[in-house]
C-alpha cells in the first residue's frame, strides 16, 4: 500500500479487511480543495480529483467504487466498477476481493461495515436524511443477502460533524420526533430557545444497534471543527466559500 495520512478504527482491524478514513491531506488539489479532494461533484479540477482518487485506491491496493450520492436509503452491491457509470445510491456493498467500497462526505457520517467471516464489506453515506430514512439498515440488509450475519457485523463511523458543531432549528428536531418521539434524546439545548444541537453520530450508532449491529463506534473526530484535517460543508458555508472538498472513507476485502 502507498502511504497517505489516514485514520482507522480498531473495530475494523480484521483479517482480510483493509480500511481507511482519509483526511484532506496528501493530495494534489489546490485552494479551497487542498489537497485530497475526491469529490467528482465538486468544481475542482477533474484531473486533480482523478489523481486524488487514484492515490486513495493505491493506498488500499484495490479499485475504488463509489456511487452518485443523493441522501437516500439505497444500498447497492458492486463486484467491480459500475458498467454504466455511478448509479444513484448511498451505500456500496461488496463480497469481491479488490473492490474498494467508498463513501464521500464533508460533515455527513461515513459508515464502514464488515463481516470478516462471511467476507462482506460496505461503505455508507449517512447525512441526517439518509440516517433517518434507513441507509444504515439498508447496508446491513444488503450485506445479509451476500451471506453476512448482522450479529457478526462490526461498524465504524468516521469523521463527521459533532454535536457541538451541529446547531439546528426546532423544525429540524420536529422532523425526527415525527418519526419517533424517542429521537428527542439526540437533541440538546442550543445557544437560544429556538436552537438545538444534533448528535448525528449518536443517532447513527443507535440506528445500527437497533438493526442488530452490536459492535459499533464513532472515531470521535469533528469535520467542522478540525479544518486542517477535514473538509466541511458547514464550515465552508459559514466562511462564505463557494464550494468544498469531499473526504473519502473506504473499505475492501484483501
Amino acid at each position: 500500500m502507498s502511504a497517505l495520512p489516514v485514520l482507522t478504527s480498531p473495530l475494523l482491524d480484521l483479517p482480510g479487511v483493509r480500511h481507511a478514513f482519509f483526511t484532506r491531506q496528501g493530495g494534489v488539489s489546490q485552494g479551497i480543495y487542498a489537497s485530497l479532494n475526491v469529490g467528482v461533484g465538486s468544481n475542482d479540477d477533474p484531473d486533480a480529483v482523478a489523481e486524488n482518487r487514484r492515490r486513495a485506491a493505491a493506498h488500499l491496493g484495490g479499485e475504488l467504487v463509489t456511487a452518485y450520492q443523493i441522501h437516500s436509503p439505497t444500498a447497492l452491491v458492486a463486484d467491480g466498477p459500475w458498467p454504466a457509470g455511478p448509479p444513484q445510491a448511498d451505500a456500496v456493498v461488496s463480497a469481491t476481493s479488490g473492490v474498494i467500497c467508498g463513501a464521500l462526505s464533508a460533515d455527513c457520517a461515513p459508515i464502514l461495515l464488515a463481516d470478516a467471516e462471511a467476507r462482506v464489506v460496505a461503505a455508507a453515506h449517512a447525512g441526517w436524511k439518509g440516517a433517518l430514512t434507513g441507509v444504515a439498515e439498508a447496508a446491513v440488509s444488503r450485506m445479509e443477502e451476500l451471506g453476512a450475519r448482522r450479529e457478526r457485523i462490526v461498524a465504524a463511523i468516521g469523521p463527521c460533524i459533532a454535536p457541538a458543531s451541529y446547531e439546528v432549528g426546532l423544525e429540524y428536531e420536529a422532523r425526527f420526533t415525527r418519526f419517533d418521539p424517542a429521537y428527542a434524546r439526540f437533541f440538546s439545548a442550543g445557544a437560544s430557545p429556538e436552537k438545538r444541537q444534533f448528535d448525528l453520530p449518536g443517532f447513527v450508532l443507535a440506528r445500527l444497534k437497533a438493526a442488530g449491529v452490536a459492535r459499533c463506534a464513532w472515531i470521535g473526530r469533528d469535520t467542522c471543527a478540525e479544518g486542517e484535517l477535514f473538509f466541511s460543508n458547514r464550515r465552508a458555508f459559514k466562511g462564505g466559500e463557494p464550494d468544498y472538498g469531499r473526504l473519502l472513507s473506504a473499505i475492501m476485502l484483501a
